[in-house]
């Protein structure tokens, strides 16, 4: 790789918002596994610190040899329900504990891995973890939480389903960095950078570096200067450009994997917006013509734009992975926020979107009052898009305040409007629990 082109891009773009959001350094904890569920605590911390000890410090000497930010430093581990499984404890919180505790010692933003895999049943680890969820998330500061409910091979576990709509329920009475601190997915990746659902795949090697990088504001510049163009110019302009963010990516990767003597795992290709004027990717879609964010049209320009930035992404670097494509969270773009302050973007027509972007209904507040069978029936109508359609669909809510509120996050999760969630019942639907069958597609082999 030329180290000045790199330079020269960056020199390019510098006025663009452009960063790399995160390096996340993945951790098995599989060599944790202890019955004694404090020894098992200790021995996650130890190794956590042991492992990620020097990631704050690599992180800030490349991003200081670049030129450019690297917004968050992070680790993701082993699914906890895993681990906590071979114990007798019929709460985890411990574990979270330990993991909080590695993650201040170490500097990082967030760990993620507090997290279950339940797309095709409970084994006993998992429903403890889900239980324990609430009060775990309440002790701890920087842990992240995940529950995989779906997967086109399985199907959709309903009875997770309406577990975790309670468990959101049960959150939302506490603090509201709870709910923005769990994700419910369906066909979950084992190498996601991105939190709060990020976790290390038991399929991945021992300690890995992914990294995700961002630049919505980098592409819109690019797409002011072909204003008016057709799609075949759209097309390819965002191509050039998801190449050049990528490379950086892979640079970053790999002298992080060096420096830190890890494998190098991934480059997420994601278009992750901030709150910050500039760094939005709802302003991209306007850029290509639509008045507003969530008008006709949405979802087809919604959809040119993920699958451009994958081919441009995915020449520029050694192993592309995690989510990859453009994340649409609400509270943290400014753009989605106006548009649903204005009234033109609803969330009937995010789930529409979700069709076709890298997750799902991420960063939305919705009424407190919401039940939780509403809630589980939001995670089903996405968990099914998921499952249908062979992609990560996920749910990332929280219920607080009244419709037309704003909830104050700040940071890079901004503010979330409270949006309107229709009132009709689906107690019915979520109490029936059992799975949902996989789909016809999903037997190959």
């Amino acid at each position: 790789m030329d180290i000045q082109n790199i330079k020269e891009t960056i020199a390019m773009i510098e006025e663009q918002n452009f960063d790399i959001r995160t390096i996340t350094m993945g951790i098995s904890l599989l060599d944790c596994i202890d019955a004694d569920i404090d020894k098992a605590a200790e021995k996650i911390y130890q190794k956590i610190v042991k492992k990620a000890g020097k990631l704050v410090e690599v992180g800030n000497e490349i991003g200081h040899e670049l030129g450019i930010k690297i917004v968050n430093k992070r680790v993701s581990v082993t699914p906890i329900a895993i681990i906590g499984a071979a114990t007798a404890a019929d709460d985890y919180t411990p574990l979270a504990l330990a993991m909080d505790r590695a993650a201040k010692e170490i500097g990082i933003d967030f760990i993620g891995g507090y997290s279950a895999l339940v797309q095709k049943g409970y084994q006993k680890g998992d429903e403890i973890l889900i239980k324990s969820m609430p009060k775990a998330l309440a002790a701890t500061e920087r842990v992240c939480a995940s529950v995989n409910v779906g997967s086109t091979k399985t199907g959709i576990n309903m009875t997770a389903v309406r577990d975790m709509g309670e468990t959101i329920k049960i959150m939302s009475k506490g603090d509201k960095w709870l709910n923005a601190k769990l994700v419910v997915f369906a066909n979950a990746v084992e190498d996601n950078p991105f939190m709060a659902g990020a976790f290390h795949g038991v399929g991945e090697a021992d300690t890995i570096i992914n990294v995700g990088v961002s630049g919505p504001g980098v592409v819109k510049r690019a797409l002011e200067k072909v204003r008016g163009a057709s799609f075949d110019v759209l097309a390819e302009t965002i191509k050039k450009t998801a190449f050049k963010i990528t490379r950086i990516g892979q640079l970053v990767g790999q002298m992080a994997s060096e420096r830190l003597n890890v494998e190098f795992g991934i480059v997420d290709l994601s278009l992750a917006p901030t709150p910050a004027i500039g760094d939005s990717v709802a302003r991209v879609l306007e850029e290509m013509g639509l008045e507003t964010v969530g008008t006709h049209g949405t979802t087809a320009a919604l959809a040119m734009l993920n699958d451009a930035v994958k081919k441009g992404g995915v020449m520029a670097a050694e192993r592309v992975g995690g989510l990859s494509g453009a994340f649409i969270p609400v509270s943290e773009d400014e753009g989605m926020i106006a548009a649903v302050n204005s009234g033109a973007l609803n969330i009937e027509k995010l789930e529409a979107m979700t069709c076709v972007c890298s997750v799902g209904l991420d960063m939305i507040a919705i009424p407190e009052e919401t039940p939780a069978s509403t809630i589980a029936a939001m995670i089903a109508d996405e968990a099914a898009i998921g499952v249908i359609n062979q992609k990560t669909t996920a749910v990332r809510i929280i219920p607080m305040g009244k419709e037309g509120e704003q909830i104050e996050f700040g940071g890079l999760f901004g503010v979330a409007p409270v949006m309107r969630v229709n009132k009709a019942s689906s107690a019915d639907f979520i109490a029936r629990g059992g799975q949902i069958p996989a789909p016809i597609h999903s037997f190959k082999n």
